[in-house]
């Protein structure tokens, strides 16, 4: 049943003593992909890369990328009929779409966009159509450089038969981004131009009337963004570990947070005079998240709402005031990977390899 406040629409907040956990032994799982069976995926970067197979009792398979010079290294992560996965690589220097298949074979879909290398890239989001929408956080390298309130070198591209073109540019380090259902715009999360942005979505792929729904104050960084049944967006923030519902005319609700304050107000500082940088990011400190970064709704009528987090080794959950929106990805044929996930072993294994 929906919880609510007794005095107003928005979600009751949720404490941290609420959080249970899937999954142990995971590595950077910052992003999950939830499906009706009840398996959960999660971006992987054990050996090669691939994606973890967490079951509903916590067993945890893995699909490792096989074959590759250098290792994949899955940020987003989207799930494709018949078992398959589409990655954004967020290599050190590279970037780009590529496709993980079932047992383990890595195919590259696009590198390029307007005969540029594309750069380490975010996230990618597969529509009804079978196009991909890929984000891009920035162009500047090392990217922690960018991680500047004048950040503004982001961008989407869209992904048709393996030909990428940028349909939005100039976004202040572009993040996750979703469809509403009715797929007519898109929304991203910009994480140091502290918006979430929302684009119309044309016939052609073409995104316009670009329009900011929320922006967000001191301590948070937007991150992910998941869409509930009632057509709000859910919105992750890194460092401060924050859960914020967004209405569709921006009014905000905070459902959960764990942070400390001494810690969060040494971000601000170097995030205001420009200094902020990897130590910013992977020495958060807080009771239980471990850098929050993604949110994904599933289990029994969607109610569970399941969280990625960059620094973590588990999944933690927790029942949902609001159900989610039934994801595209949601009901897809998952072909042999229903069988790798009740084996509980790597696609190596399986193979019989090492």
């Amino acid at each position: 049943m929906t919880r609510r406040s007794p005095d107003s629409d928005r979600p009751t907040r949720i404490p941290l003593d609420a959080l249970g956990f899937v999954g142990a032994g995971l590595s950077r799982p910052e992003c999950l992909v939830t499906h009706r069976s009840g398996l959960i995926f999660a971006a992987d970067w054990t050996g090669e890369g691939g994606v973890s197979i967490v079951s509903p009792d916590g067993r945890v398979a893995r699909l490792l990328a096989r074959g590759r010079p250098t290792p994949l290294r899955p940020n987003g992560v989207a799930l494709e009929p018949g078992g398959s996965f589409l990655i954004a690589h967020l290599g050190a220097e590279d970037g780009g779409l590529f496709r993980l298949h079932a047992d383990g074979r890595v195919e590259s879909i696009v590198i390029d966009v307007g005969g540029d290398p594309i750069p380490p890239s975010n996230f990618p989001l597969r529509d009804s159509r079978g196009r991909v929408w890929l984000t891009v956080s920035t162009r500047v390298a090392p990217r922690s450089d960018d991680y500047r309130p004048g950040a503004a070198s982001g961008f989407i591209a869209l992904v048709e038969n393996g030909v990428a073109r940028i349909v939005a540019d100039g976004l202040g380090y572009a993040n996750e981004c979703a469809l509403t259902q009715d797929e007519r715009h898109l929304v991203v999360n910009e994480t140091f131009a502290r918006r979430l942005t929302r684009f119309e979505v044309g016939p052609d792929g073409t995104l316009s009337n670009r329009a900011t729904v929320a922006k967000f104050g001191p301590g948070t960084f937007p991150d992910g963004v998941a869409l509930d049944a009632e057509g709000c967006f859910w919105v992750t923030s890194i460092v401060s570990n924050r859960v914020i519902r967004v209405r569709p005319d921006g009014a905000q609700s905070l459902v959960m947070e764990d942070a400390d304050a001494g810690h969060l107000a040494w971000v601000e500082a170097a995030f205001r005079t420009s200094t902020m940088g990897r130590p910013h990011l992977d020495g958060v400190r807080s009771r239980v998240l471990r850098n929050l970064s993604s949110l994904a709704f599933g289990g029994p009528g969607l109610a569970t709402a399941h969280l990625g987090c960059l620094l973590d080794d588990r999944i933690p959950v927790f029942a949902s005031p609001v159900a989610g929106a039934r994801p595209g990805h949601y009901d897809v044929d998952l072909g042999p990977l229903a069988a790798l996930a009740a084996s509980g072993r790597s696609a190596a294994d399986a193979r019989g390899t090492s």
